[in-house]
């Protein structure tokens, strides 16, 4: 597989799979803003936003029947984000997250996700048709929270679903995103990650994620591991300082975007992600799209929260 190429004159269709949950934002005084959030929705969002009517922004997940699940998917559709492959499980529900956010913008979450409708997404009779519906989107992406959230026979069904989409010439793009909390131990997260990173053609990741899964040394040895593999765009995002990118063979560095006061970093990953995502399918080269994904980010990390309004 090449690099991630430039969509055709049809109107391309994206898949995003993953969770949301349902975001508290904790204030200083204490009291709780509602909303919703999730690392694969949120760059469902701004991919959608940045995308517009050149694509077709499709949400892979499972909701409860309840009255979150109801608000979420009407948010969704307002962001112009297609809900076909939503499922509704009755009697389930999403589940909850809090962010508390210290002074310097960096932010601790407490989640409530284990009884979460997401973790049957792949394994109901409601999921076949959607399983067979995935491959014939042009381009698939998910995360390693996805990976997490699935659970093994989920996971199994995502690979199969992977390899099947490739041989149809989509293109996968994988978000690292790794929390240990969600796996039951380190080796079978690494398990999980080395069982889909074979085909990936988009690795979006963030260094100190690669580093907590894999113990890498430094950045280079990211990219040689990557390079083994077989992955042809990879990109290292590291938090204020500069990216760092793999693509054909060249490598890159693209500097941030300075701002003078973070609010909140939460979604900055996302929207890079969605922004860096959106400049190379419409045909931008590996640094300005990177360019475009650090303008993003900055904008998110300013606004509490992880979608700042339109």
């Amino acid at each position: 597989m090449t690099s991630l190429s430039p969509l055709g004159p049809n109107t391309p269709r994206i898949a995003l799979i993953g969770e949301c949950m349902i975001e508290l934002q904790q204030r200083a005084d204490g009291s709780l803003q509602q909303s919703f959030g999730g690392d694969t929705l949120n760059t469902a969002v701004y991919l959608s936003r940045a995308l517009g009517d050149r694509a077709q922004v499709d949400y892979v997940t499972a909701l409860g029947d309840d009255s979150f699940s109801d608000a979420m998917c009407a948010n969704w559709a307002a962001e112009g984000i297609g809900l076909q492959q939503v499922q509704r499980l009755p009697g389930r529900l999403p589940g909850l997250y809090c962010i508390q956010t210290d002074a310097a913008g960096e932010r601790r979450f407490l989640y409530w996700r284990n009884e979460a409708a997401v973790r049957d997404c792949f394994t109901t009779p409601a999921a076949e048709p959607i399983l067979a519906a995935l491959p014939d989107y042009d381009v698939l992406y998910f995360s390693g929270i996805t990976l997490a959230v699935l659970g093994v026979t989920g996971r199994e069904k995502l690979i199969q679903t992977l390899i099947e989409a490739r041989k149809r010439n989509a293109r996968i793009v994988f978000d690292n995103n790794y929390r240990p909390r969600l796996w039951a131990s380190l080796e079978e997260a690494r398990a999980a990650y080395r069982s889909v990173l074979p085909h990936v053609d988009l690795a979006l990741l963030t260094v100190d994620d690669e580093q907590a899964l894999f113990q890498f040394s430094d950045c280079e040895a990211v990219f040689a591991a990557y390079a083994q593999i077989g992955t042809p765009e990879v990109v290292l995002k590291r938090g204020a300082e500069a990216c760092l990118i793999r693509c054909d063979g060249e490598a890159l560095e693209v500097p941030v975007q300075r701002v003078e006061k973070v609010v909140d970093t939460t979604a900055a990953g996302d929207s890079f992600s969605a922004a860096y995502l959106a400049s190379r399918l419409l045909g931008a080269s590996p640094a300005e799209a990177a360019e475009a994904g650090h303008l993003l980010a900055s904008q998110v990390i300013q606004v509490p929260g992880a979608l700042i309004p339109k």
